[in-house]
């Protein structure tokens, strides 16, 4: 999953990565915690909160994937996995709350070969 794939006239493209996914930006936006309008409007496309959570989630996405299988499975991972430590919470909820950096540094210590 490059980086460069899903970005359209400078910002990441919510179709773009909808279509890798094989969801809907519905669904991306739900899973984000942002309004069904985010993706609406080229300006909202381009905000700075929508464009953080997109590559944010891609970002997280990228490093999952090559544990995960796939893309599709790391999106899978991403929504659904309640990541130790956290209270039950899954990545998508974390990076919800600003807290991909969190999410990030579990991946550091899971990857070096330490326990979540």
């Amino acid at each position: 999953m490059q980086l460069a794939q899903f970005i359209e006239g400078q910002v990441f493209s919510p179709a773009r990565i909808a279509t890798a996914l094989r969801t809907t930006r519905t669904e991306i936006a739900s899973t984000l915690g942002l309004g069904q309008d985010a993706f609406s409007r080229a300006s909202r496309i381009a905000a700075r909160k929508t464009q953080t959570r997109l590559r944010e989630m891609v970002e997280i996405l990228n490093r999952v994937e090559p544990m995960a299988g796939s893309q599709l499975a790391a999106y899978a991972w991403f929504r659904s996995e309640p990541l130790p430590g956290f209270g039950g919470m899954t990545p998508d909820q974390l990076v919800r709350e600003g807290r991909a950096d969190q999410v990030h540094a579990w991946l550091d210590r899971v990857m070096a070969g330490g326990y979540a």
